[in-house]
């Protein structure tokens, strides 16, 4: 959507590295907003974006206005069902839709071969897999590693929202995942013990407000009461910081 940053960059790495050609779609889109989120304040740059892409060896950015990805009357959406119904989409109904819909039609305008995705939208790479599987699109996904800032912060867009004390105090989504990845290497599988170590490192700024901490399978994103061995996992954190919604995650295999 935008706003780029090093994460947004690597995946433009990524592409240059397995493909021919790397096409850049930038679209803040609106159907995926709630009329009390962000969507009128959510950074923009485009000059900016244009250069960072240019340096980056970008073939073509796609730069669409709203009109043309939604025209007026269209009312044609994709559900993907129940994914798309918990964690970020108990907390922001209609996101995914939005989403959904907004890749199926990039998608069919630009035809790809391979599409690049960060885990840090962790949720919203499975839901974009999934729905390309349903809808037998022939794109191969492919989810890139979350890019951290050297604190651990992992990076986005909206982190520019942050104050300097809100941006320390951000740190406690990582340290919070840290918490959780050193209690379960130390042999820990039950989540409810996992969560309230995390709860403990979120709840330790006055600032934070948490949404969520989960554990899911990393197939088919479902919660279970006992981590298991052989299987990979998602620990999932979603926390306000002031009035700034970010999300983090980290995979795991037991």
């Amino acid at each position: 959507m935008g706003y780029l940053h090093e994460g947004h960059l690597s995946l433009v790495n990524e592409s240059k590295l397995r493909t021919d050609v790397t096409i850049v779609s930038i679209f803040v889109n609106p159907a995926q907003f709630a009329p009390n989120e962000d969507f009128a304040r959510y950074p923009r740059d485009l000059g900016r974006d244009s250069d960072l892409l240019k340096k980056a060896g970008t073939d073509v950015l796609f730069y669409p206005e709203v009109q043309e990805i939604y025209p007026e009357g269209a009312s044609t959406f994709v559900n993907s069902g129940t994914l798309t119904n918990t964690l970020e989409g108990e907390i922001r109904p209609g996101h995914f839709k939005g989403v959904t819909t907004v890749v199926s039609i990039l998608f069919n305008i630009i035809q790809p071969d391979y599409a690049f995705f960060g885990q840090k939208d962790a949720q919203q790479a499975a839901v974009i897999k999934k729905m390309t599987n349903e809808l037998g699109y022939p794109v191969h996904i492919e989810v890139c590693p979350v890019i951290r800032e050297k604190d651990g912060l992992a990076m986005s867009s909206r982190n520019i929202y942050l104050s300097p004390g809100e941006r320390e105090d951000a740190l406690v989504l990582s340290k919070s995942l840290i918490a959780a990845k050193k209690l379960i290497h130390a042999g820990e599988t039950d989540p409810g013990a996992i969560f309230k170590e995390m709860m403990a490192v979120l709840n330790s700024v006055t600032t934070s407000d948490v949404d969520y901490v989960r554990i899911v399978t990393d197939e088919g994103f479902t919660e279970s009461d006992k981590l298991m061995k052989g299987k990979g996992y998602y620990i999932l954190v979603a926390c306000r910081i002031g009035k700034t919604r970010l999300i983090d995650n980290i995979h795991i295999t037991l």
